[in-house]
């Protein structure tokens, strides 16, 4: 009789440990269910409910103004080192967002043509070749104007029209 205790007591504590086992899985489980369940809940939560405070509390921004200020025709020979004379005319057109800052800008036009003026005159007729060249200028244009004419920002420095004799 005692193999035969022995092993139904074998049987039983295996039938146990699998029943252990069956439970630890079944709770492992029900752990993860219900961790995705609050996460996804939460998750519906933020993005549904407090997307739309955020957007409800945001007001929305007043458009922008832009405006354009035209600068007087500028004529500079240029730097050229043979016996014919090179010459530049420039039409230029300012962009800036404060309608309030054109009267300053008249104030100042004669800083800005002064510095315009000091600029073109060292360039020679290679320099303005290509688009390239018309990107420097620009680009140079823009950091000149903005130091004349500080704190008021220009935006942009616009070519209306460009000629090179």
């Amino acid at each position: 009789m005692s193999d035969e205790t022995e092993g139904q007591e074998g049987g039983e504590e295996l039938e146990g440990k699998k029943k252990k086992g069956k439970r630890a899985i079944v709770i492992i489980a029900a752990a993860v269910l219900l961790l995705l369940v609050l996460g996804g809940g939460g998750a519906a939560y933020f993005f549904l409910f407090a997307g739309s405070s955020e957007e409800a509390e945001v007001k929305p921004e007043p458009p922008k103004v832009t405006v354009f200020y035209d600068l007087p025709d500028i004529l500079v020979n240029l730097n050229s080192t043979g016996r014919q004379a090179s010459y530049l005319k420039l039409k230029v057109a300012l962009e800036h967002n404060d309608p309030l800052a054109t009267p300053k800008l008249n104030e100042l036009l004669p800083r800005v043509t002064d510095n315009f003026q000091i600029y073109l005159r060292e360039l020679r007729p290679d320099d303005l070749v290509g688009s390239a060249g018309l990107y420097r200028l620009k680009e140079e244009l823009l950091i000149r104007v903005n130091q004349a004419v500080a704190p008021i920002k220009i935006n942009d420095v616009l070519f209306k029209e460009m000629l090179i004799q």
